[in-house]
């Protein structure tokens, strides 16, 4: 298993303060998309990081490879409306996978 760290910016920097009512419905699927996906043990942890210079989503991934994190992160309905990056975590310590 491979572990990724996901970072999910904003399309604008007041995004979490002035999103319009049919981002905030995207941005409610997004929630129910990555939590089905943590029931499925795909996602360890995830939710904004309120950041001084600008919030942004995290989450961490547990995926067999790179191609499945893009998989998922394209099927993410917030894609419409912002952008991921990722990143590699090739040491992660995950509590319980000792």
């Amino acid at each position: 298993m491979a572990y990724y760290f996901l970072k999910l910016i904003p399309n604008r920097p007041t995004f979490s303060q002035d999103m319009s009512p049919d981002e905030r419905s995207i941005m409610m699927q997004h929630i129910a998309y990555w939590t089905e996906l943590m029931n499925k043990g795909k996602i360890i942890v995830f939710g904004p990081v309120a950041d001084p210079a600008g919030a942004y989503g995290m989450g961490v991934a547990e995926v067999e490879n790179e191609e499945e994190l893009i998989t998922l992160t394209s099927k993410d309905p917030a894609s419409a409306i912002n952008h991921y990056e990722h990143y590699l975590m090739p040491r992660a310590v995950v509590a319980g996978k000792l």
